[in-house]
């Protein structure tokens, strides 16, 4: 799906390369929060022993008890998984 978005402005200066450096940054950003959450979603792997695939398939079948522990790791896993979709759809956009 192509979005597009138009930004109007009376001021003189060009917009162009502040949105450029605003989309950089916030490209950094977001990929500083991707390794982060990486790397808490390790720990996690690690203390249990399991990837995170099995942790999600055991908590589907019900093999795990639902824990303070299984709510953190499943909110880092959701939260990977929106940081990683922001970074991909910012990195494609284009500025004319």
């Amino acid at each position: 799906m192509l979005q597009e978005i138009v930004i109007k402005t009376t001021a003189e200066e060009s917009l162009k390369p502040l949105v450029e450096v605003a989309i950089r940054n916030q490209l950094k950003a977001l990929q500083h929060g991707i390794t982060r959450t990486r790397e808490r979603i390790a720990a996690f792997e690690k203390r249990a022993g399991m990837t995170s695939a099995e942790f999600e398939r055991k908590l589907q079948t019900g093999e795990l008890n639902e824990t303070m522990e299984t709510v953190d790791w499943n909110m880092e896993l959701a939260a990977l998984r929106l940081l990683e979709s922001q970074f991909h759809s910012l990195r494609e956009a284009e500025i004319d």
